[in-house]
């Protein structure tokens, strides 16, 4: 009841944050410290967006830590008809399979049969990960254990010169820790720099004492709320849509699922990062006594990217989580066909995997795979661009 009470406390002082400054919080766009030639590594190729359109309305942005310069690249746009579909399967003891064939599964678009254009194995693309660290109050004591993981997971997962990462943490606002780098240390320090944001008041276990914070202090009341599904949009939005080139995108979200802040709706946080061909890990951590964690939202914005979700109890399941998550994201196949419908208009496509082959079929094998992809527009829009 307590928490309940202080989360609608802060959404009313926020409100009238809101009201008095005559806007919506000022979010500054973490682009702002990636335009620099000087800070920008060449060394691979981007995308960008080459569409000229207006601007579409206000939307959650990252903020940059200022002393530090982030990294970004050139961009290269690649056009291409053929959509693809990564997935992952296992069997009912949670074993990979990696002995799927061609003709053993069909694709269906729309609940309509598909010409596989090419089948894959343990398709090894090169990696663009950002990792999203909740550091509200609900994360003050797993937060330690989240960074080590974190740690460890960069030292196994990246690879020299191929992977590469971006690291944002949150509260009410969205930062960006370390824009997109192969560098393993820059990695490392930017995990090092996240830091549990405590509100003003704050006396450790959810309790806020002393009175109301100032509604002047916008820093503060922000720093007692949490923006999930704002930093999941911001990091799809201006991060991993122009992440480089022909590689697996993927948002890996520490957080209990409680959202009280956001601008965007979750449903436009899971559509920007379907655009932005994101998959989203969700590890369902924080202090489950004080706070809980919201699985329902946890599982569904993992389910609807083709991601998975944890909900790990201990340093060791946290671990697991993100020895899976490596895994996951290393032993896929690849399918990539070209639709049967051609048109352009931007709408929602269902996709479908099928086991076709009888022997397999009665092993009951688990598809782990994106639902869905967005068509696109018109040869002069990014896919991963305009608010559509």
């Amino acid at each position: 009841m307590f928490n309940r009470v202080l989360r609608m406390f802060v959404f009313v002082a926020v409100l009238i944050t809101t009201l008095v400054s005559g806007g919506a919080p000022s979010w500054r766009k973490f682009a702002e410290t990636q335009t620099n030639p000087a800070t920008q590594d060449k060394t691979r190729a981007r995308r960008v967006n080459d569409s000229q359109e207006p601007s579409p309305p206000p939307k959650p942005s990252a903020s940059p830590k200022e002393e530090l310069p982030q990294e970004s690249d050139e961009v290269v746009r690649v056009e291409t008809n053929l959509t693809n579909i990564f997935f992952t399967a296992a069997d009912k003891n949670k074993r990979f399979i990696d002995t799927l064939k061609r003709e053993d599964i069909r694709v269906l678009e729309d609940d309509k049969p598909q010409d596989v254009f090419t089948f894959q194995p343990n398709i090894d693309l090169p990696l663009s990960i950002a990792i999203l660290i909740d550091t509200s109050a609900s994360e003050e004591r797993t937060l330690p254990d989240e960074k080590a993981a974190a740690r460890s997971f960069l030292a196994a997962v990246m690879r020299r010169e191929k992977d590469e990462a971006a690291i944002v943490s949150f509260t009410g606002d969205v930062t960006l820790e370390q824009g997109f780098t192969g560098n393993l240390d820059r990695l490392r320090r930017a995990v090092d720099r996240v830091e549990f944001v405590a509100p003003s008041g704050y006396i450790g276990g959810g309790v806020v004492v002393g009175g109301t914070p100032p509604i002047s202090d916008t820093n503060q009341i922000m720093a007692g709320s949490t923006a999930i599904w704002d930093a999941v949009w911001a990091s799809s939005n201006e991060l991993l849509a122009e992440s480089a080139e022909n590689t697996r995108r993927a948002i890996i979200l520490l957080t209990d699922g409680e959202d009280t802040i956001s601008q965007v709706k979750m449903h436009e946080a899971i559509e920007r990062a379907q655009k932005a061909d994101a998959l989203i890990y969700a590890i369902g951590i924080g202090d489950r006594y004080s706070f809980g964690v919201d699985e329902g939202s946890l599982r569904k914005i993992a389910a609807q990217t083709g991601g998975r979700a944890y909900f790990p109890r201990n340093e060791r399941e946290l671990g697991d989580a993100f020895a899976q998550i490596q895994r996951d994201l290393r032993e896929q196949y690849l399918v990539a066909y070209a639709p049967s419908n051609k048109a352009r208009d931007g709408s929602y496509r269902r996709m479908q995997i099928e086991i076709v082959n009888p022997e397999l079929r009665n092993q009951t094998l688990k598809l782990n795979y994106r639902p869905g992809y967005f068509a696109k527009t018109s040869a002069l829009r990014s896919p991963a661009g305009k608010k559509g």
